[in-house]
C-alpha cells in the first residue's frame, strides 16, 4: 500500500477542493511576503534618509530662528554646555550621538565666515560632565539596531555628511569646501583665527549647505578665543529612525524645558507612518492566513472525512492502521501547505518587486529568508488545521462505516 500514489489520487479527485485550499493559502503569503518584503526595505530608505541628513533633532537656544534648520545654531542665544551631560545622564534610548557646537563670525580671506566649535566624540567620555553617566549602559532598542550600520567613519571628511567628528586637535581646523576654494587653502595649510595659528587637518567635501562656508575648530578652543564661557549655540542630536520621527523630541523637551527642540522628522515622517502601517497590515495579514486559510483547509478536510468514510473503513479492514490514515490526510496537508506557501511566497516575492517602487517608493529585492519564514508558517498552519479532522478520520470504526449507506 503505496500512501503517497493514494494521497495524490484522493487530491487530483477533488480538484475543486484541491484549488480552493491552495489559493486560500496562497493568497494570504503572497499578501504577507510583499508587505514584509516592502516594510523591511521602506525601514532600509529610513536609515539611509536619516544617515543621510545626520543630525536630525537640534537643542536651540529659545530665541533661535527657525528659517534654515542647519543655520539654526547662528541665529541668536547660547546654551550651557551643561545641557550635554544632561540628556547623557538621562540615557535616552533612540539618542546615537550628541554634537555640541558654538558659532561665531570670524574673517577669513577677508571674507566673513562662520568659525564652528565641534567637540570631537573621542573626548566625550573624557569630559567633566561626561563621568557622572560613563558607567550607565547605554540604552538601546530595536529600532536603533536596525538603524546602526556597524560602521563608523573616524575621517575629518566624515563631518560633511555624519555632522561629527571623532577626532579634532585643540589647535587645527577641519575647512568647508567654499572657503578653501576662495582661499586656496589645502590640508596642512596654516591659517591664523583670532591671532592664533591653526593648521588645516582636512577639507571637507562639498555638501550644498552651509557647512561649505564654514570653518570648524575644536569648541573648547573657540570657546577660549571667543570667552564665551562653557556654552554652546546648538546640541545636534543624531536620532535613530523612528524615535527621531516620534517619541524623543517630547522627552528631550521635558528633560530641558528652557531650551528650543527641533526635528527634520517630516523629511521621513511620511514613510515612517508608511512603515507602521505595513507592520500593522502584516500582523492582520497573518491573520486572515490563519484564521481564512486555516478555516478553509479544516473544512475541506472535514468534508473529505465525511465523502470517504466508506474508503477509509474499506482501507482500515484491509489492515490499514489509524495512524496510517492520520499520516495520509496529514500528507495531504503537507503537500497543500508547501505548494501553497511557495507557490504564495514567489508571488509575493514578484508584487513586492513591482509594486514597492509605485508604493513605498523603494527598491525592493528578494529576501529568500524572509519567504522561507513564510513557507514555514503556511505548512505549519496547514497542518495545525488538518490534524482534527485527520485524528477523527483515524478513529473511525470500519463496522459503522460499512453500515452507512
Amino acid at each position: 500500500m503505496n500512501i503517497k500514489k493514494i494521497a495524490w489520487k484522493e487530491l487530483c479527485e477533488r480538484p475543486t477542493a484541491m484549488i480552493t485550499s491552495l489559493l486560500a493559502i496562497a493568497l494570504g503569503v503572497t499578501a504577507l511576503v510583499a508587505i514584509r518584503h516592502i516594510t523591511v526595505f521602506s525601514e532600509q530608505e529610513v536609515k539611509h534618509q536619516l544617515s543621510e541628513l545626520g543630525a536630525n533633532i537640534l537643542i536651540l537656544p529659545p530665541a533661535a530662528s527657525l528659517q534654515d534648520y542647519y543655520s539654526a545654531d547662528v541665529n541668536g542665544g547660547t546654551l550651557l554646555e551643561e545641557h550635554v551631560s544632561t540628556v547623557l545622564l538621562a540615557n535616552l534610548a533612540g539618542v546615537e550621538k550628541l554634537s555640541p557646537k558654538l558659532c561665531t563670525s570670524v574673517k577669513v580671506g577677508g571674507k566673513d565666515v562662520i568659525l564652528t566649535g565641534v567637540l570631537p566624540q573621542s573626548e566625550m567620555n573624557t569630559q567633566a560632565w561626561q563621568s557622572v553617566g560613563m558607567f550607565a549602559k547605554k540604552n538601546k532598542h530595536e529600532g536603533c539596531t536596525k538603524a546602526s550600520t556597524g560602521v563608523v567613519d573616524t575621517s575629518p571628511e566624515a563631518l560633511a555628511s555624519l555632522r561629527t567628528i571623532e577626532e579634532l586637535d585643540r589647535f587645527a581646523v577641519v575647512v568647508g569646501a567654499d572657503v578653501a576654494a576662495s582661499t586656496k587653502l589645502q590640508a596642512g595649510a596654516s591659517l591664523v583665527l583670532f591671532g592664533t595659528q591653526f593648521k588645516v587637518r582636512a577639507v571637507l567635501p562639498p555638501t550644498g549647505t552651509v557647512d561649505d562656508g564654514r570653518v570648524f575648530a575644536h569648541l573648547h578652543t573657540v570657546q577660549e578665543l571667543t570667552k564665551s564661557g562653557e556654552v554652546v549655540s546648538a546640541i545636534e542630536v543624531m536620532g535613530c529612525c523612528e524615535d527621531a520621527a516620534g517619541g524623543l523630541v517630547p522627552q528631550l523637551k521635558a528633560l530641558l524645558p528652557d531650551a528650543k527642540v527641533v526635528t527634520v522628522s517630516q523629511v521621513v515622517e511620511t514613510q515612517v507612518g508608511v512603515n507602521r502601517l505595513l507592520a500593522k497590515s502584516s500582523i492582520f495579514v497573518l491573520g486572515v492566513l490563519v484564521l481564512v486559510g486555516g478555516a478553509t483547509v479544516a473544512s475541506s478536510t472535514s468534508a473529505n472525512v465525511r465523502e470517504r468514510r466508506r474508503e477509509i473503513g474499506t482501507l482500515m479492514a484491509l489492515g490499514a492502521t489509524p495512524n496510517l490514515i492520520l499520516r495520509l490526510f496529514l500528507l495531504k496537508a503537507t503537500w497543500l501547505g508547501l505548494a501553497g506557501g511557495i507557490g504564495g511566497a514567489l508571488a509575493g516575492i514578484v508584487l513586492a518587486v513591482l509594486l514597492g517602487p509605485h508604493w513605498a517608493g523603494v527598491t525592493v529585492s528578494p529576501l529568500p529568508s524572509l519567504a522561507a519564514i513564510a513557507v514555514t508558517a503556511a505548512l505549519g498552519v496547514t497542518l495545525i488545521a488538518a490534524y482534527w479532522p485527520a485524528r477523527s478520520a483515524a478513529q473511525l470504526d470500519p463496522c459503522t462505516c460499512f453500515r452507512e449507506i
